[in-house]
């Protein structure tokens, strides 16, 4: 009687522990925080702007899908949708956006965006720089990289009270910088600009 409680018990046991490690081999790895560095990177994603190419897909459904010119006024055109804001949010931002409109008409929608051509990203430069004015890129570009197409800093700049104007929907956002912190003490300064911002060196 003995011996069958005990070879009862192991094999209960044994059970228990193979289900529990199965369980935790089913279980997502734990999320880890998001660092300073991390934070910046999604800070600097690239946001879409207007006349920029993007390419919609939504999955096993190819009469949603297709090549999207953003407009100047910054929306886009899609079956079912019709206008969509597009111009200010990241390519994954606008993914959510649409997936979520298109529940009304598709369970489930799978979306994916994709930016095919880059083809609008303005900057202005304006005060104390050498050549002032408006500048195009075709790739993410930082403070310091717009400051260099303008020609640099004039003698008279005051490096230290640098301020990045920034539009945010209905409101404005003034970003302060230092540009002698950039070059001197940490690169992390030196973040990623967004179209349409304006760089104003007193």
């Amino acid at each position: 009687m003995k011996i069958r409680i005990v070879v009862g018990m192991t094999a209960l046991f044994l059970s228990l522990l193979v289900s529990a490690s199965a369980f935790a081999q089913s279980q997502p790895p734990p999320q880890a925080a998001l660092t300073p560095a991390d934070a910046k990177a999604q800070e600097g994603d690239y946001k879409i702007g207007p006349e920029d190419l993007l390419d919609i897909s939504v999955w096993n459904n190819p009469p949603l899908s297709r090549t999207a010119p953003v407009r100047p006024d910054g929306m886009i055109s899609l079956p079912l949708l019709n206008d969509v804001q597009a111009a200010g949010l990241t390519p994954m931002q606008l993914r959510d956006a649409i997936a979520k409109r298109l529940t009304e008409y598709v369970p489930n929608p799978e979306v994916s965006v994709v930016v095919r051509e880059v083809n609008r990203f303005k900057v202005s430069v304006l005060g104390e720089v050498r050549k002032p004015g408006r500048f195009d890129f075709k790739s993410k570009a930082t403070v310091l990289d717009a400051i260099a197409l303008a020609g640099g800093l004039s003698d008279y700049a005051a490096r230290s009270r640098i301020v990045i104007i920034r539009q945010d929907g209905a409101t404005t956002k003034r970003i302060p910088v230092n540009y002698n912190k950039i070059i001197t003490t940490s690169s992390e300064d030196d973040f990623f600009l967004q179209p349409g911002d304006v760089v104003v060196v007193p």
